[in-house]
Order: structure tokens, then C-alpha cells, then sequence
């Protein structure tokens, strides 16, 4: 019985791109380990941006450097 938990940040994801998500992460399993679709979960979460950090910087702030690096 897979369990998939998928994060993403809240920024505008579509109920189409989440069941794309859901229909790619279930084919998945089902293709490389022949798991049954009906017995496999998926869970997509938002999370705000001021709850998301990457390189040691909440993602605001590390795309606002990472623009700043492309100027």
C-alpha cells in the first residue's frame, strides 16, 4: 500500500497539475514496482513561502538572490 506525499509551495497549482501529479506519481509505482493503483495514496500539500527555505533562506529571499545573481 504506497503512501506518496508530495510538497509543493502555494503558489497558484492548479487542480489540473494535481491530477497529473497524482496520475504520474501512481503510474509510476505501478510501472517500476507493479503496485496496484487502487491501493496507492497520493497527498499533495501546499506550503505557504514564509514556511519553505532553501540554502539556508526562507525561498523568497533565495529567489530574490538568485535574480540578483542573474543580473
Amino acid at each position: 500500500m504506497p503512501y506518496v506525499n508530495i510538497q509543493v509551495t502555494r503558489e497558484r497549482v492548479t487542480a489540473e497539475q494535481k491530477a497529473w501529479l497524482i496520475k504520474g506519481a501512481t503510474d509510476l509505482l505501478v510501472d517500476v514496482l507493479d503496485k496496484n493503483p487502487a491501493t496507492t495514496f497520493v497527498v499533495i500539500e501546499e506550503v505557504d513561502l514564509e514556511n519553505w527555505g532553501v540554502g539556508g533562506l526562507p525561498v523568497a529571499d533565495y529567489r530574490a538572490r538568485q535574480l540578483e545573481k542573474q543580473s
